[in-house]
């Protein structure tokens, strides 16, 4: 079984974590919530608290599959700031393992260098922070071991696009077709 981790922070947008959490979780994927704060109840960016797995520091990064990284505003910068989970993402990175991000999360992984020579999308307006980057304006953009997605809107693609990774397109096929989500 597949296994990723989503990290938390304060001011997360709420759809582009939990959306990533169902329908991982109904393809199969075993799933962590994890906060990089001191609480295990994390507030999104609309005032909706969720109630985390786990703590950064009871995490075992050597299982997992795939880092995901939520946007909002305040949550990306509180994960960017996570010196911890920034050394995660590197050795994933140096490691060829799998890395997502969504909306403005993915200027975490242009700040690092990791996008340099890839495609990769964001939320609007965010785009010069792709250091190095040919932007995509699809919903969710592949391009090796990196996943990025553009926004709240985009969520759904972005989560099957992690889904068909993992799980493979048939699986991801499945889901898409048990939520009814009609693709393009």
């Amino acid at each position: 079984m597949s296994r990723i981790a989503v990290f938390f922070a304060e001011g997360y947008e709420e759809i582009e974590a939990l959306t990533v959490v169902d329908i991982c979780r109904r393809a199969g994927v075993e799933v962590q919530m994890v906060s990089v704060g001191s609480e295990k109840v994390v507030s999104g960016s609309h005032g909706i608290g969720v109630q985390m797995d786990l703590y950064f520091n009871e995490v075992d990064f050597d299982s997992l599959d795939m880092i995901v990284l939520p946007g909002g505003k305040q949550g990306t910068e509180g994960l960017e700031a996570h010196e911890g989970l920034m050394a995660q993402v590197d050795a994933f990175d140096r490691a060829g393992r799998y890395l997502a991000a969504i909306c403005a999360a993915p200027s975490i992984l242009g700040h690092r260098g990791i996008l340099r020579g890839r495609r990769a999308g964001c939320y609007p307006g965010w785009e010069r922070h792709l250091e190095g980057a040919q932007v995509s304006m699809d919903e969710a953009t592949v391009d090796g071991h990196v996943i990025t997605g553009r926004g709240m809107g985009c969520t759904i693609a972005f989560s099957l696009a992690i889904v068909a990774r993992l799980q493979g397109q048939e699986q991801a096929d499945r889901v898409a077709e048990s939520i009814v989500y009609n693709r393009r």
